[in-house]
């Protein structure tokens, strides 16, 4: 327990120095939709309406395969995932992931919501942002996100496995 504990807490120290370091490079900002936002209760966060129903759109292609450029349930890639779960509550994103990188406001990895993108360098010796997710669920210590692998098509991971962990680049929030 104390060793998972030690692990987590270093996880989130180091993602934070990462993401850091990239958001003084790129910080651009864009026109964004307003989010339907209200609170519910005083320790249970903000609530979004438009995330969850983004993130549930995603959900329902959990399991489909991966395809380069594909956008629909006979394939679909990291970036189709996004630009198709968003455009469902009217959101236009740039179809590709290196143009979603720079769309969008930073988000410090501790801070990220649900309905925010993380993106990942997943080419050996390389920084270069090639990956993309979806939020699912944030608690402190604890990130899930929806994604399209190239090995098993669309699924849900956690931040904090080994290859994600060292593979984060930034995080961005659309809503």
């Amino acid at each position: 327990m104390q060793k998972s504990l030690l692990i987590l807490l270093c996880l989130f120290c180091f993602s934070a120095c990462k993401s850091t370091k990239k958001a003084t490079s790129s910080s651009k900002r864009t026109t964004k939709s307003a989010p339907a936002v209200k609170k519910i209760g005083s320790n249970s966060g903000t609530y979004n309406s438009q995330a969850e129903s983004i993130i549930d759109y995603a959900k329902t292609f959990n399991g489909v395969k991966y395809k380069y450029g594909g956008t629909t349930k006979k394939g679909m890639d990291c970036s189709g995932l996004i630009v198709t779960s968003f455009k469902k509550e009217a959101i236009q994103l740039p179809r590709t992931t290196s143009q979603l990188a720079v769309t969008g406001d930073w988000v410090d990895v501790k801070e990220v919501q649900k309905g925010d993108l993380l993106f990942f360098a997943t080419n050996k010796n390389s920084r270069n942002v090639n990956h993309v997710g979806i939020v699912t669920e944030s608690r402190t210590g604890f990130v899930e996100f929806i994604h399209a692998s190239t090995s098993s098509g669309v699924m849900i991971s956690e931040l904090s496995e080994k290859y994600w962990y060292f593979a984060f680049v930034q995080a961005r929030r659309i809503l």
